[in-house]
């Protein structure tokens, strides 16, 4: 098979999996090495400047042992299947790089023959690019495959700047029914295993200066939403135990596209849930940067986000007793929990009420979103003038019906590398990269 023929057929295949954002770490250029690493991020995501950054991402290879019923790639699925073999990989990504498409690699696979077979193919991909041959020093993200021996991960941990092993499932009963090759240990186990081993080499780093580092940017995970009945409550509570056991450094939810027809999956025609998708990033968004537990937010009698307002409104709402607050003497915790303050925002109101009461216009120039924040605040111990405070009124005011129309009939496309609108400049520029 042509090298074209097969990233067309790898890069498609790869395109499920969004658990990759930005890369958390920085490594400079240095003599006689290709590529650097920038914090801002990687992988079609936007720096803080703006910028927009790219990888290659790719699959080593979509044939696969096991039979996942939500799987392109399952082996009972009849799609084409290709393998690039480490250097095929490692050449394409250097050709790539120097031609300033990519800034860094994202790899996953497949599990071909089985997990350490599967994990010694990517190891040797990655050992090529960090080797003396191209010295690559840019971003290397790599899918940890369930079941590899723990020393394999170990190897392919010092190559990579972050590692990540998806869940897929919310449930156990989940994986069971519908993904039966995969247990809930063999996931766990090494997460587990890379948690304590970024722990331990965080201290060798320190003590001796020439360690090398063990997944700097940390690890990472995903969750496909809506092919089981787990409810946000769940997930939303599996999501918040993973960040405090594994130290993870995202949870990313993938809603499920329906791509084969069984009984135990949703229908063919059933349209990805991108709004719940949306409500559990901002979700997970709360509990990370503003103080909440999973529990505040949903429980047993509530299990799932309300569609027409986002968590931290829905939250607010049922509280209504303890707003309004007085921004001149709030405490942080409170702040945070106004809908329309963000987390910037309420440090500028706490830098700024040092030096003299704020009212409402002094808010809106520091950032504070007051079509929202208006109804649960005071300054001075008053509210905007004129404003009716009732719950069903400010539920109309929260929802915004032209966001959620652009949600709800938003279209959901895949990006691929090879576009049926691309140029054919780029494609005779793709072609010298595999060609070169």
């Amino acid at each position: 098979m042509e090298l074209l023929d097969k990233l067309k057929i790898l890069t498609d295949a790869a395109k499920f999996d969004v658990a990759c954002t930005s890369s958390g770490v920085k490594r400079n250029g240095k003599k006689g090495a290709l590529g650097n690493t920038v914090a801002d991020g990687i992988c079609h995501s936007f720096a803080m400047d703006g910028r927009c950054i790219s990888l290659l991402k790719v699959l080593m290879t979509n044939v696969c042992v096991y039979d996942c019923k939500y799987c392109v790639n399952r082996v009972s699925q009849d799609v084409e299947r290709a393998a690039f073999t480490p250097r095929e990989l490692a050449d394409l990504t250097i050709g790539f790089y120097r031609r300033n498409y990519i800034e860094g690699l994202f790899l996953s696979s497949s599990v071909i023959k089985n997990p350490d077979y599967t994990c010694e193919r990517m190891i040797e991909t990655l050992a090529l690019l960090r080797g003396d041959e191209y010295n690559f020093n840019g971003y290397i993200h790599v899918k940890a495959i369930p079941g590899a021996d723990p020393r394999l991960l170990t190897q392919l941990g010092y190559l990579a700047d972050r590692m990540s092993i998806n869940i897929e499932l919310p449930s156990e009963e989940g994986l069971k029914r519908l993904a039966p090759d995969k247990t809930k240990t063999s996931i766990f186990k090494p997460m587990g295993m890379i948690t304590d081993k970024i722990e331990e080499n965080s201290y060798d780093v320190v003590k001796y200066r020439h360690t090398p580092k063990f997944v700097p940017a940390g690890q990472s995970t995903q969750m496909i939403i809506g092919a089981t009945p787990d409810t946000d409550y769940k997930i939303l509570n599996l999501t918040e135990g993973l960040y405090q056991k594994y130290s993870l450094k995202r949870v990313f939810f993938s809603a499920y596209v329906p791509v084969s027809e069984n009984k135990l999956l949703p229908a063919l025609d059933t349209k990805p849930p991108l709004l719940r998708e949306h409500r559990l990033y901002q979700a997970d968004w709360l509990l990370r940067f503003y103080g909440f537990h999973a529990a505040e937010l949903l429980d047993a009698e509530h299990p799932n986000f309300n569609p027409l307002v986002d968590p931290k409104c829905s939250w607010a709402l049922a509280h209504l007793d303890q707003f309004p607050i007085e921004v001149n003497t709030a405490s942080r915790e409170m702040l945070l929990r106004v809908p329309g303050i963000g987390v910037k925002s309420t440090m500028r109101i706490i830098q700024a009420r040092r030096m003299g009461r704020l009212d409402f216009e002094g808010l809106r120039k520091i950032g504070v979103v007051l079509k929202r924040a208006q109804y649960f605040i005071l300054c001075s111990g008053k509210m905007v003038e004129g404003l009716k405070v009732t719950p069903d009124g400010v539920l109309r005011a929260l929802i915004s019906e032209q966001g959620q129309r652009d949600l709800i009939e938003r279209k959901y496309e895949q990006l691929s590398f090879f576009d049926k609108d691309q140029s054919p400049v780029l494609h005779r520029e793709v072609l010298k990269c595999l060609t070169q």
